[in-house]
């Protein structure tokens, strides 16, 4: 059983969904694998497997909350800084725990995805997940505009001209904020 998600923004692929796990709050940083809003460390892991609808394939355990937190460093440091070669090599160094296997299925050629140890099974996925971001728009993987906000999202905008996490949040801000200067100037 898992409470509920406390986070600000869900629903990003998973390798953006991870990065999301940490997030402000009232201006403090928040961590959902680190207790934030009352929860163990592990009840967060168990939190964020089931948004991405790995509960049933991985276990919410201390060596899948270690890696999953090595590739949420790996991701992290190359989002910021994609053409730093040590940056790849940390998310390469997670890619290195699991593998493809190509099978055959009913709808013709089908992948299976392999670990040795099963507890890699999430930071991997959310590192090969990054792979498949980079391939799809590496321009589209932007941080909130917001200079108050840590979030990550992929933009999916027609244009790709989305700036914010949620217009609902940090959008609605930024607005209000520029509403306020407006009406003060005069």
């Amino acid at each position: 059983m898992t409470g509920t998600d406390p986070r600000p923004l869900t629903g990003e692929p998973v390798a953006l969904d991870l990065l999301n796990t940490r997030w402000m709050r009232d201006g403090e940083p928040q961590d959902l694998f680190a207790g934030a809003c009352g929860l163990t460390r592990l009840e967060g892991l168990a939190i964020w497997l089931a948004a991405n609808g790995l509960e049933r394939r991985f276990r919410a355990d201390a060596p899948t909350l270690i890696h999953l937190l090595t590739a949420r460093e790996a991701i992290a440091r190359a989002v910021d800084a994609p053409a730093d070669a040590a940056a790849r090599a940390l998310v390469d160094g997670v890619l290195e725990h699991g593998r493809i296997r190509l099978t055959l299925d009913a709808d013709g050629q089908g992948e299976r995805p392999e670990f040795a140890d099963p507890a890699w099974g999430p930071a991997w996925t959310a590192a090969r997940n990054y792979l498949d971001l980079l391939a799809a728009g590496p321009d589209r993987i932007r941080p909130c505009a917001s200079a108050t906000c840590v979030l990550h999202f992929f933009d999916t905008s027609r244009n790709g001209t989305r700036r914010w996490c949620s217009m609902a949040v940090c959008g609605n801000r930024a607005k209000a904020s520029r509403h306020y200067a407006r009406t003060r100037e005069r």
